[in-house]
């Protein structure tokens, strides 16, 4: 497969910050990409860049063959975009907002009415489509955003954390559209804190760390370096946790998790069954009461702990560049 889009060596400063510190990276035609990384780890600069909205003060972009600093214009008509805040006009209905996308896409006037109630089908809007934006739920406008970037049927999608916001009915459902959007031959560009969402969609991830990859695969393969399984344990009272701490790092074979505030303590692990055998008999001799323990397999949750030294929503605060005001493909 051909790549749709390519990066090499992007750079961004702010000040003496690198927002981006020499990123590359490639998306295969009809495929998903999913970039995992805390706030400030530079998602948001990259797609900034790769949508014409941010020039690179070092490297090079293309999508879709078409050079991102020679000829934005010819990138923006390629391209649907739904960034981290809802491009929506509250003073227009959610119809109204989809119409005048569709004009300045130039499709003309039927096809732009037509598509505008297509789309408020599709996400669950149609008996809101007459109404005013501004009386929308948060998640609602999310919606009528995401739906704005598609309105022009574009090959070529960036979904900047498309399901911030979103009730768990409503993030399924745009799972589900976007995995309709794929099998129709569309490439994605998705950046997420959400590592179930990555791991359901994604056919390669990289995960992004202070403007740099540090891994990228599959999520079976990512999963792979971590290796070993894991025991869970929830221990009865919170005073319970520093004894709980010692016996599992006496059969941990890594650092021992701790989350003082659900009693939950998680440790690395070989030889499964033996190893919480041998952690049962000790919680059991020291009086450690254990309200649920098992095994599990690895999760994106750990890969990314273990490659960055902590969880995917405990980085940075604030976003890595300054909040767009223009919606990509909008001219």
């Amino acid at each position: 497969m051909a790549d749709v889009i390519t990066a090499s060596g992007l750079v961004k400063r702010y000040g003496e910050k690198a927002a981006l510190d020499g990123l590359d990276l490639t998306v295969p035609e009809g495929t998903i990409l999913a970039m995992l990384g805390p706030n400030g780890a530079g998602k948001t600069t990259t797609v900034r860049i790769l949508t014409t909205l941010l020039e690179p003060d070092e490297g090079t972009a293309t999508v879709a063959g078409v050079d991102v600093r020679k000829d934005p214009s010819g990138v923006r008509a390629l391209i649907g975009l739904s960034g981290q805040y809802a491009a929506v006009d509250e003073y227009l209905t959610g119809y109204e907002n989809l119409d005048m996308i569709g004009r300045l896409y130039k499709l003309g006037r039927k096809q732009s009415k037509a598509r505008a109630r297509e789309l408020l089908e599709r996400f669950d809007l149609a008996d809101a489509g007459d109404r005013v934006a501004k009386g929308y739920s948060g998640g609602m406008r999310r919606r009528l955003d995401l739906a704005g970037a598609l309105v022009a049927q574009p090959p070529v999608l960036f979904l900047d954390e498309p399901t911030t916001g979103l009730d768990p009915r409503s993030r399924s459902g745009m799972w589900d559209v976007i995995r309709e959007l794929v099998a129709q031959g569309t490439t994605l560009l998705l950046t997420t804190q959400y590592l179930e969402e990555a791991d359901r969609l994604a056919d390669d991830i990289v995960v992004v760390d202070r403007g740099r990859i540090i891994a990228q695969g599959t999520a079976d393969s990512l999963k792979s370096q971590v290796g070993g399984e894991r025991i869970e344990l929830v221990v009865e009272h919170a005073d319970q946790l520093d004894q709980a701490r010692g016996v599992l790092a006496g059969v941990a074979v890594g650092e021992v998790a701790v989350d003082e505030h659900t009693r939950r303590l998680t440790a690395p692990v070989t030889g499964g069954g033996k190893a919480l055998q041998e952690a049962l008999r000790q919680l059991d001799a020291v009086g450690v009461t254990a309200l649920d323990v098992g095994l599990r397999r690895p999760t994106l949750d750990d890969v990314f702990l273990s490659l960055t030294g902590h969880a995917a929503e405990d980085g940075e605060d604030g976003t890595d560049s300054p909040a767009p005001t223009t919606k990509a493909g909008q001219q």
